[in-house]
């Protein structure tokens, strides 16, 4: 199956060795993980403000109020935050679809897009900043790469199954179908949302939305 292309998230950016991207062993009592996610939060704030190369461990220490040995407590450099950072941001809209669709898909085609358009670009809407950051000025490591490629496969094979429970759809081919979907959705999304100066969320979703309905039915209305 071909994957979609995460080259437009890498202008600028790189692949950095896989040892940078290795944090210190995760914390297992609260006050621990509670000064980790601390560490994160203050990385989230800098990197949004002074982007990939100013954002240095010695301000996130300082952000979050804490000694940069403190710091490397959890984290051995800023690669290894950013990739628990991408981590987070993918679990979060794992979660967040998860959460939609708990009670069930709708009727309409055309509201199960929704549901997903929405998902993607409330995931991008928090902090576009610091998405710009983690997809395109940060080096990212081969084995975060595998990841995100595992992850689209799987967005694809739902995709496909999903797409096949509306009699409407009118494709010779689910998965290809299925692949354009995804594609189409992550890639308008991060660059018509995650940007310095992002379009209205609700135009974007219903172009989305509209876009891929009269693809899927063969309809231009």
């Amino acid at each position: 199956m071909p994957r979609f292309d995460y080259s437009h998230f890498g202008r600028g950016s790189a692949i950095a060795p896989p040892d940078r991207y290795r944090s210190r062993k995760q914390p297992k009592q609260d006050r621990a993980k509670e000064t980790r996610q601390r560490v994160l939060d203050s990385a989230a704030q800098v990197f949004s403000e002074h982007g990939y190369l100013a954002g240095t461990t010695n301000r996130i220490a300082e952000d979050a109020g804490l000694s940069i040995g403190t710091l490397y407590q959890y984290f051995p450099n800023k690669d290894a935050i950013l990739r628990a950072l991408m981590e987070q941001h993918v679990e979060t809209g794992m979660t967040l679809l998860a959460q939609r669709t708990a009670a069930g898909l709708p009727d309409r085609l055309d509201d199960t897009l929704r549901i997903f358009v929405r998902a993607a670009i409330d995931n991008h809407c928090d902090d576009p900043g610091l998405h710009r950051v983690l997809f395109e000025e940060a080096p990212r490591s081969p084995a975060f790469l595998e990841r995100l490629h595992s992850l689209e496969d799987m967005a694809v094979a739902s995709t496909a199954a999903l797409i096949a429970q509306y009699p409407e759809v009118n494709v010779s081919d689910p998965v290809t179908a299925a692949e354009v979907i995804v594609a189409t959705v992550e890639s308008l999304v991060h660059r018509l949302i995650a940007t310095p100066a992002p379009v209205a969320a609700g135009v974007v979703e219903d172009v989305i939305v509209t876009m891929l309905c009269g693809y899927l039915t063969g309809s231009t209305e």
